[in-house]
């Protein structure tokens, strides 16, 4: 190999780049030991996925606040689909982006670190643009296929964190994502349940939180009824929870 000190500048610059590409993929090492590596590992990777809106009206707002931060703090994700299907992405995937604050998902405390964020450009009360939800499934096909999440591990924000969030709205065409095998979403033709059916006990075999109740009601109404309100559960709910609840454990929890 030649030199550095001897290659002409365009080649010297070019060589330099090499190096500096090289050493940036290499993992992280601590210096105070040896490097004596095993073949016995494999990469972190996300558990599932998690649907945002931005509640912004541009997506190249959006795209500042998410490269900068909120009224809370810093904020990312790692994707954003506009209402175009215009794709970028943010974070890689096997880095931590902040999106997901301190929702919980069945087992799933610290979300964040288990999850990928997608954030879809739209104000918060308009419906989805086909192109957008195009762009949506393509990457939903792509992240559950590349890193095996489980297909009814996809969810929104409300759902994770049903005390604090909103989104995505209720014209989020959930039915649509589970006819193409995302997330859960019940039956057409609805049975009533047994006596002694808990539909508490089955909101948390789906993975909602019981930490807020009436909370977790209007999150649950949100993504299987199009609306928050009301706070409480009626028999048709009863009827949905009973069919979902069967899905979920045909399929394993949350994991």
């Amino acid at each position: 190999m030649a030199q550095l000190s001897s290659l002409p500048p365009r080649r010297l610059w070019a060589a330099a780049l090499v190096l500096l590409l090289a050493s940036a993929c290499q993992a992280p090492r601590n210096a105070l030991a040896a490097w004596e590596p095993s073949p016995n590992f494999n990469a972190r990777r996300p558990q599932m996925v998690v649907i945002h809106h931005t509640a912004e009206t541009t997506f190249e707002g959006a795209l500042r606040i998410l490269q900068t931060q909120n009224s809370g703090g810093p904020v990312s994700s790692h994707y954003l689909i506009g209402r175009d299907g215009r794709l970028a992405q943010l974070v890689s995937d096997d880095h931590r982006a902040y999106h997901a604050g301190g929702g919980t998902w069945g087992p799933f405390r610290d979300l964040n670190s288990i999850s990928i964020g997608i954030e879809l450009d739209n104000n918060g009360y308009e419906p989805f643009a086909q192109p957008q939800i195009d762009a949506l499934l393509i990457v939903l096909e792509d992240l559950t296929r590349r890193f095996s999440i489980p297909r009814t591990n996809v969810t929104g924000h409300a759902d994770v964190d049903p005390v604090r969030k909103q989104d995505p709205n209720g014209a989020f065409p959930w039915k649509l994502l589970a006819e193409r095998g995302y997330g859960l979403w019940p039956d057409a033709v609805l049975v009533d349940p047994p006596a002694g059916f808990d539909p508490w006990l089955a909101l948390k075999v789906i993975g909602y939180s019981l930490k807020d109740p009436a909370a977790t009601v209007r999150a649950f109404h949100l993504h299987y009824r199009g609306a928050r309100e009301p706070a409480v559960l009626d028999e048709q709910d009863a009827r949905i929870l009973y069919n979902l609840q069967a899905k979920q454990m045909a399929e394993g929890r949350p994991r």
